[in-house]
Order: C-alpha cells, then structure tokens, then sequence
C-alpha cells in the first residue's frame, strides 16, 4: 500500500503541483568546475560526450576522464579531443564506484568548487553544466538533473514502452518529489557535487547501484539531492538483447537489493532522527519498478480472492485501480510524445515478460557491477 500511495502522490504532486521553472540565480563569480568522466571501453560513444562538454566549460574548468581497465581506444580519444585522462587497471576491482574514486583521488590536488559526474555514453545539453554548478553551490547540496534515456530509430514496442517507464521514474516523479519540497534520488549521471562533500566521498566499491548509495549517504548527512530539470543529460537505449538485458538485470536487481537491504534501516533512522528529507528518499526506493508493483497488486488481488477476505479484496482493487489511474495521469500529461495509448495498453504483456528477471533475483541474484555492451 505504501509505495502505491507514495506513487500516486508524486504523480499527483508533478501534474497540479509543479510550478513552472525560473532562471537559475547566476550571481557571483562563476564556481570552477571539474567534470568526472568515468569510461571502460567507451571507443564507439565517448567522442560525443565530450563534445556536448568542452564547449560548455570556461578556461579554468577541468574535464577528467578515467579510463579504466579499458582494451580499446577510450583513452586515446578523450586525449586528442582535450580531456584530462588518467587510466586505471585492475583485475579485481572493477566497477564505476572504484572508476569515481580514482578520479577522486587524482582531483584532490585541483581546486575546484563543483565536481560534476557525467556517464560516457551520455549527450549533455547546452547550459546544463552551467545550471548544474550553479543550482549545487545556491542551495549547497548535491544536484541531480534531467536524465532520459530514448528508444533508437524504429524501436520495438518494448523499447518505447521502456522509454515511458523510464520518463515516469526519472522525470514525473521527481518533479512531483520537487513540488512538494522533497528530495529525489541520484540517477548516475548528471550529478553535481561540491567539492568538499564529494571529495572524501567512500566511492570505492562494486555497488551495480552506487549512485543509489551515494543519494542515501548524502541525505543521512542532510543533504539529500534536489531535482533540477532545467538541465538535461540524454543516452540511448541499447539496441542488442544481450545489451538490453544486462542493464536492465543490473537496475532492477540492484534496485530491489536496495529494497531489502536498506530501506527498512532507512525508515527507522529517519524516524529516529526526525530526518524528513531522509523519510521521503526512503519511501521513494521503496517504490519498486513499476513491472513488479503491479505484481504486487495483482498477487495481493488473487491471495484475498483464495482467502474469500471481502475487505483485502475490496483493499487490492482500490489498489489496482488506484496505480493504473496513476500511470494514465503521468501518460496524459507528460507521455503522449512518447506513446500511443495503444502501444500503453501492452505495458502488462511487456511486464509479463520480465518476470523471468525477477525470478532470477531470488535464484541468482546479480550482485557484481557489469558494464552493458555499447551497440
């Protein structure tokens, strides 16, 4: 019931809540920014990160690329377009946590005001940087922008219904999150820091959702991220099934890892400490993916019909009906774009059809970082 209700609200909050953005106070001398690429084996995508990036940056500012345990040309490229590149190899600590650390590590002696992480498979829109910098130190916590991700040209159903589920997680519900003043969580990419709260930052570790860890130690410290739209980080979907899988395997099985393992402590921490910013973080992860929410419902719905309980089962309908109402609003308003009602109304055979994935987080549970494969 919890993370059904919680959905709703955010749902509810992003269509009548959300006020339009204003201008970015831009006053005082412009921060000095460093930007933290973390790459393996990024050859075929990294030359047009960088180059969304470099012309976004002012003479002082600095943009680091960490190569690591890359076999490929990574290194080579980010070096003759302008970047910074150290490189790093090692065989058994392996992952993007152990990559940002390095990185970390080698800025430490570089002043800076704001260090900003960006993906190296990512396009960074005009002003981003900029935005991201100054939003950081204005409101002196971490800030998370505007990151989607699109279907290639002439995707499969699938893929565009994964577009959909995609902007409801990462843009309406944090924009409902960000009308009722609450915090969202860090998505990867398009993160921003200043530099003394990330540059002692523990990163070194092969969490496959670290940046869902980064967002909880920051609002532990009361200073959980703020949502910023106007700065938007893009990337594509993988084309390959064996590609597709492995992200999605990596998300989903990091994300319900995170359920279990951290969120019940983060409940009673909050309480505890009457962290309310801590609270609404922890009720946001305790929304999992929307495929297994309604799992959840259904499963809910079926064991109060095999109980013959009138009240749960009128209890699950709500429920049903609640969520499905919820996913037509966030559709409505901020879907139509991306997917016809039609092409929607397969969503339930596209979660059927992850169930195999789920099935495997019980069986075996994937708990190592691992990159997908870029098309």
């Amino acid at each position: 019931m919890v993370p059904v209700l919680f959905f709703t609200v955010q749902i509810f909050a992003a269509v009548f809540l959300h006020k339009p953005s204003v201008a970015i106070s831009k006053l005082g001398a412009k921060p000095k920014i460093i930007v933290l690429i973390p790459a393996h084996n990024e050859s075929i995508v990294i030359s047009e990160t960088i180059k969304s990036i470099l012309p976004q940056l002012a003479a002082l500012d600095r943009l680091v690329v960490v190569a690591d345990n890359c076999i490929d040309d990574t290194a080579l490229i980010a070096k003759k377009l302008g970047a910074d590149v150290i490189e790093r190899t090692s065989s058994s600590n392996r992952g993007k946590g152990f990559a940002l650390d390095f990185g970390l590590q080698y800025i430490k002696n570089i002043p800076a005001d704001v260090v900003i992480m960006i993906d190296a498979d990512c396009c960074v829109s005009d002003n981003s940087i900029e935005n991201l910098a100054y939003a950081c130190v204005n409101h002196q916590r971490p800030i998370q922008c505007l990151n989607l991700m699109y279907a290639n040209a002439n995707p499969k159903l699938k893929a565009i219904v994964a577009q959909f589920a995609w902007l409801v997680k990462n843009k309406v519900r944090p924009l409902g999150l960000k009308a009722l003043g609450m915090p969202c969580q860090l998505m990867g990419t398009g993160m921003a820091f200043l530099w003394d709260d990330i540059v002692y930052s523990k990163l070194a570790n092969g969490h496959i959702v670290e940046d869902m860890k980064l967002g909880i130690d920051f609002a532990r410290i009361r200073k959980a991220p703020i949502f910023l739209e106007e700065a938007l980080v893009t990337s594509a979907f993988p084309v390959t099934v064996e590609a597709t899988s492995s992200q999605r395997t990596r998300w989903e099985h990091g994300h319900l890892s995170v359920i279990l393992n951290e969120v019940p402590r983060l409940l009673f921490d909050a309480v505890r400490t009457k962290n309310i910013m801590l609270f609404a973080l922890a009720c946001d992860l305790l929304i999992p993916p929307l495929a297994v929410l309604v799992f959840l419902c259904v499963a809910y719905f079926i064991l109060s019909l095999l109980l013959l309980n009138q009240p749960a089962i009128n209890i699950a309908l709500i429920l049903i009906t609640v969520l499905l109402g919820s996913v037509l609003m966030a559709w409505a308003w901020f879907g139509r774009n991306v997917i016809s009602f039609k092409q929607l109304c397969y969503a339930p055979i596209y979660a059927l059809m992850k169930i195999p994935l789920y099935i495997r987080f019980f069986i075996s549970r994937q708990v190592e970082w691992v990159r997908s494969k870029r098309d």
